[in-house]
């Protein structure tokens, strides 16, 4: 029987940190599902398909090297019912320190007594990205800093070409 892990976030954009996690995930589950969370009062820098795209472009070639599957997919309700309509033991979690932790771990407890059958891995993220953060990418995007150090090339280009939109437009 194949162990399907899915890992949950919003990946606005995917950052080098959520790719160490993803890497480190693929070598615990014969199948990582990467989860886009999509919550209808936020608004997203890029959209849910340009998303997927850049998560498949990006870990599609790790999972192939590491002989392991990877796919994507959306959800909008709990984590842990989005795991159970996918097949999924186990949820894959990134921590970069402590303030992560505490809400991590309450996470846990409630998903727990919702659906037993499914457990939470924690992934602490390597030194080298643990400061990384999606919305900190968005930032210094928005005014003009480099963000190459923070994420792929491909992200890096999308990021700036949809930042670039924005500005146009106001």
């Amino acid at each position: 029987m194949a162990r399907i892990g899915l890992y949950p976030g919003t990946f606005d954009p995917m950052t080098n940190g959520h790719l160490d996690i993803i890497r480190r995930g693929l070598k615990l589950v014969d199948h990582l599902i990467v989860a886009i969370g999509v919550n209808a009062t936020k608004t997203p820098l890029l959209t849910l398909e340009e998303r997927f795209q850049l998560i498949e472009q990006e870990a599609g070639p790790i999972a192939k090297e590491l002989g392991s599957k990877i796919s994507t997919a959306s959800f909008s309700g709990l984590v842990v019912n989005a795991a159970d309509e996918h097949g999924a033991t186990v949820i894959v979690r990134g921590l970069r320190g402590a303030v992560d932790f505490e809400y991590e771990t309450q996470m846990v407890g409630m998903n727990r007594v919702m659906n037993p059958h499914v457990e939470t891995v924690f992934l602490a993220a390597s030194p080298e990205t643990q400061f990384i953060s999606s919305t900190l990418v968005r930032q210094i995007a928005a005014m003009d800093g480099d963000i190459s150090p923070f994420v792929p090339p491909h992200v890096k280009d999308k990021v700036l070409a949809r930042v670039a939109e924005q500005k146009k437009s106001r």
